[in-house]
């Protein structure tokens, strides 16, 4: 994984607005390269501990939080999007919520 893609995918999901969530794929396909959703969520998996990236907006593309259910990184996943105020039905972020 090139420099260039890891600065394209960082920056798209800096770009992700407030109360707003993307997925994997979306992130791939606006760092230039679509085919590329398992390679944003490595990226994601390695974000230092203190990054201000707001990682959590990025969910899967059933709308849907990648951590397992009941697991503490899913609650803190699921508590910071509560705190912007993105809602889930049945696990799921409402469409409102969701750009890609």
């Amino acid at each position: 994984m090139n420099d260039e893609f890891k600065v394209a995918v960082y920056s798209a999901i800096g770009s992700v607005p407030e109360g707003f969530t993307a997925s994997y794929g979306y992130i791939a396909r606006l760092a230039g390269q679509p085919k590329h959703a398992r390679a944003v969520g490595y990226l994601l998996k390695h974000l230092p501990k203190d990054s201000s990236l707001p990682w959590f907006r990025i969910v899967n593309s059933k709308r849907e939080i990648s951590f397992p259910f009941g697991t503490s990184s899913y609650q803190r996943q699921l508590e910071a999007l509560q705190a912007e105020g993105i809602s889930l039905d049945n696990g799921k972020i409402k469409k409102e919520f969701f750009v890609g």
